[in-house]
């Protein structure tokens, strides 16, 4: 072979080597799968999972394509941790505070009693050290976390009987997600923890006395006014509950750096789109409600005082015995102090006189 035929063969295998890898991956498709928490029937919660995936396929014209799978179809509502944990799923769209039972630390991830609100979750995970710390501690699971999606303030369950006193708590059997079952167990509560889709049969056969959801627009799809009438607010327990993309880390790393930005990209947006619908839909869903003959009550100061103390007690028994959760919670409940001394006097002060105006 002459000279010029070999600098003519080493050029092409040069470009080869550099061009060919990048090239193939980009003709080829990336499919993964997402196991969702929810049942498809809720076109709010589960959705944001749908639209999640929608705009990963349109940023990156189809070449990146997850396909969203409901709870039970590829797992069970609360296995999808260990699944992307074990890389069995690429990923999964869940509530983190149902999985409190392996580290407490998961429930900071989504809402806590007397946690933060939805606007306040959302400056701690991007503008505060909320994804700094919560990925160090997902890194252990081979898990990396993506705010995606919150329901803002959730009302407070539906009951057969009216809750007056907190004498009325003791022995309720009442359905409620994952963490803030801690507290309400203090409060003589027998929590119960059954997925969404489970919840309106349980609660029509009596196996539980009470119920809690999400809000209005939910309620209504799932039935609950049509097996209880009272319904409760504030649900103190998830003032501002955050809904989480978990990927499995190895298949992140894998992806080339564009599709990683896609997936930041596409679950911001799925993160707004899902609180928009909520905000959105929930003040009809609740004129239905009523029209139905439902009764819309508060909890009592007193039932809210003794949830609080009871809450902080918690936290300060977590924070001795969990360094996972002290080292989270610290600089959790530090950011949500200034929050509120923030939001006392515009965003508190605006709406209170607001809601009392006659608009």
């Amino acid at each position: 072979m002459d000279r010029r035929s070999l600098i003519k063969h080493a050029g092409i295998a040069g470009v080869l080597a550099a061009g060919t890898a990048p090239a193939v991956y980009a003709q080829s498709a990336v499919r993964w799968r997402l196991a969702s928490s929810f049942p498809k029937s809720l076109d709010t919660i589960f959705g944001a999972a749908d639209t999640f995936s929608k705009y990963v396929s349109d940023m990156t014209g189809g070449k990146f394509v997850i396909s969203v799978h409901a709870a039970g179809e590829l797992m069970p509502a609360f296995g999808v941790v260990d699944g992307v944990q074990q890389g069995s799923i690429e990923c999964a769209h869940t509530a983190p505070y149902y999985f409190f039972g392996k580290d407490e630390t998961f429930a900071l991830d989504c809402a806590i009693p007397f946690g933060m609100n939805s606007r306040q979750m959302t400056a701690w995970m991007f503008e505060g050290n909320g994804m700094k710390l919560m990925r160090e501690f997902y890194n252990e699971f081979n898990i990396v976390n993506f705010p995606m999606g919150n329901t803002g303030a959730q009302m407070g369950g539906w009951y057969r009987k009216e809750i007056n006193t907190l004498e009325d708590l003791k022995g309720l059997k009442f359905r409620t997600g994952g963490f803030p079952g801690r507290v309400m167990e203090r409060m003589g509560v027998v929590p119960q923890n059954i997925p969404g889709g489970e919840i309106y049969q349980a609660l029509e056969k009596g196996t539980i006395d009470a119920a809690e959801w999400i809000g209005p627009y939910d309620d209504l799809k799932l039935g609950f006014n049509k097996v209880a009438k009272n319904y409760y607010y504030p649900g103190w327990w998830e003032g501002g509950p955050q809904l989480s993309l978990l990927v499995n880390s190895k298949a992140y790393a894998a992806l080339p750096k564009e599709f990683q930005a896609v997936l930041d990209a596409a679950s911001a947006y799925a993160h707004v789109d899902m609180q928009a619908k909520y905000d959105g839909r929930n003040p009809n869903a609740l004129k239905q409600l009523v029209g139905s003959g439902v009764k819309v009550l508060p909890f009592s100061k007193v039932i809210l005082d003794e949830a609080f103390k009871h809450s902080m007690a918690l936290y300060d028994e977590l924070s001795a015995k969990n360094p996972k959760w002290k080292k989270v919670y610290a600089d959790y409940s530090a950011f949500r102090k200034d929050q509120n001394l923030w939001f006392r006097f515009t965003e508190a002060t605006f709406d209170r006189y607001m809601q009392a105006a006659k608009l």
